[in-house]
């Protein structure tokens, strides 16, 4: 059996890359596929070194940067592909990997991260951070999205079976495509996080890229102004950094970005991990879950299926149900009041989630579709 698999782009390794990863741990022959592909060398381990076919954006003018620029013409793009040869087409897709054209023969599956974020339910979020929510660039900003939508809702009658990373994600797929799909959750690398009984410290932890919707800033804020003698450890960085810097009191300490061993061992010593997005998965709280740390989480979203409230056997952390400082802050005094959350139970949930679970899953899954699709 011939298979092809399908990636938006690869630019960087980060979540949807580790997904991709293990499917081509599951299938070392496939050919692969994307839009760009600007992996620097020594990035390439995790698609085993493969020739990448790209699309002809690769050779746009200034792609590398702002290969997202060029958004209106990857319809086209992944059209381009001949996949004729392919008996399984596998899209790895949170944009528009799963609009490739395939035939009556073959089967498609496509592994989905979300149908396109910004032209869908987030459209309005997007246009305002890229400050493309009036005037004549925001009107054609919005044709474009538009015309995106409707080639996204055409495409997915191409697509034979979805995988949805999240219940969250299975629920938009419905509601954007009207189809069903498989929750499958993404590979989390949980055997690089190792589980100890070494003391706790008295600091919690967050790490993120910081970008609007991460809301580092409601965390900085929550302990600048009303838990002052609590500290924080912020890791990461991004465009949101001096924003947060001006919020941070002196109880809390800025990392910026830092080696995976430094933030391994913060994760591992914070009294608990602090997590304010809304996320379609998140890999993060998970992570930390995986070192025995409990999690202090926004409950909505991703977390809501990663994280055990307090209300169930086992717990593994608690959530706060409005993004402000007030909400937060009082799940963090509530965490502190409680003593039923252990470092067993938070390695035992974050367990579900490994690699090798991902893997044995993913390949149950599509050998039933085969031998359905091979029967029908």
């Amino acid at each position: 059996m011939k298979v092809a698999i399908i990636h938006d782009w690869l630019i960087t390794y980060a979540g949807a890359e580790r997904a991709l990863e293990q499917i081509i741990e599951i299938y070392p022959d496939c050919d692969l596929f994307s839009i760009i592909d600007y992996l620097p060398s020594n990035q390439r381990r995790f698609i085993k070194n493969k020739k990448v076919e790209t699309s002809f954006i690769q050779k746009l003018p200034f792609a590398k940067k702002h290969y997202r620029k060029y958004l209106s013409l990857m319809p086209l793009a992944i059209e381009q592909f001949d996949l004729s040869k392919y008996d399984l087409i596998i899209s790895s897709s949170h944009a528009v990997a799963k609009g490739v054209i395939t035939g009556p023969d073959q089967l498609h599956i496509c592994y989905c991260y979300t149908p396109i974020r910004y032209a869908w339910d987030l459209q309005h979020q997007y246009l305002k951070e890229a400050n493309l929510h009036k005037g004549i660039l925001g009107w054609i900003a919005r044709r474009i999205l538009h015309k995106i939508r409707l080639w996204d809702y055409r495409t997915s009658n191409g697509v034979d079976h979805f995988i949805a990373i999240s219940n969250f994600i299975s629920k938009r797929i419905k509601k954007v495509y009207r189809r069903r799909s498989t929750v499958l959750f993404c590979p989390v690398d949980i055997d690089s996080f190792q589980f100890s009984n070494i003391e706790r410290d008295d600091y919690y932890v967050t790490c993120s890229r910081m970008v609007p919707y991460k809301r580092i800033d409601l965390i900085v804020e929550t302990f600048s102004k009303l838990l002052p003698t609590k500290k924080l450890i912020v890791i990461g960085d991004g465009p949101e950094y001096e924003k947060i810097r001006k919020l941070a009191g002196n109880n809390v300490h800025l990392m910026g970005a830092q080696p995976f061993e430094v933030l391994k061992k913060h994760l591992s010593t914070a009294k608990a991990f602090i997590f304010a997005a809304e996320e379609d998965f998140g890999i993060a709280p998970i992570e930390a879950q995986a070192c025995g740390t409990p999690v202090i989480a926004y409950g909505k979203g991703g977390a809501l299926e990663t994280i055990k409230d307090i209300d169930k056997d086992k717990p593994s952390g608690i959530f706060f149900q409005e993004q402000t400082p007030q909400s937060l802050y009082e799940s963090i005094i509530k965490f502190e009041d409680i003593n039923i959350i252990t470092k067993e139970a938070c390695r035992k949930n974050a367990e579900r989630f490994s690699n090798r679970e991902f893997r044995n899953q993913f390949s149950e899954i599509v050998n039933k579709l085969v031998h359905e699709f091979d029967n029908s």
